[in-house]
């Protein structure tokens, strides 16, 4: 992938990623149930799918100039990049585990699109 490729789909990433923090903070931040109405009146929800819409049309973007088998794997880094947001913005705990977990979906991403 190109410079703007990369650029379009490391955007689409950080969009997904920063859309989960905010469903999360939408469910906790809601009335006790949680009610339907409790995290639809939600600005966190709303915030998110705003974050979410916009991450769906950066995406449609890359999916018209990169072939999804060489842009679909990148998605795949969201799960790299929610747990330390989890870490540093709600206090989750950073496992070892996602860490490992992390470096392998890393190498995976690298393996399947190199040489595209």
């Amino acid at each position: 992938m190109n410079a703007s490729q990369t650029l379009l789909a490391a955007l689409t990433v950080a969009g997904l990623a920063i859309g989960q923090i905010l469903f999360k903070l939408a469910a906790t931040g809601a009335a006790p149930g949680p009610t339907v109405a409790g995290v639809t009146v939600n600005g966190h929800l709303i915030a998110g799918l705003v974050i979410y819409v916009a991450a769906t049309g950066l995406w449609l973007a890359l999916l018209r100039s990169a072939p999804l088998s060489l842009a679909y794997p990148f998605l795949a880094l969201a799960y790299v990049v929610v747990p330390p947001l989890a870490h540093w913005w709600l206090g989750e705990a950073l496992k070892w585990q996602s860490l490992a977990g992390a470096t392998i979906i890393v190498f995976g991403v690298w393996l399947s699109t190199r040489g595209g």
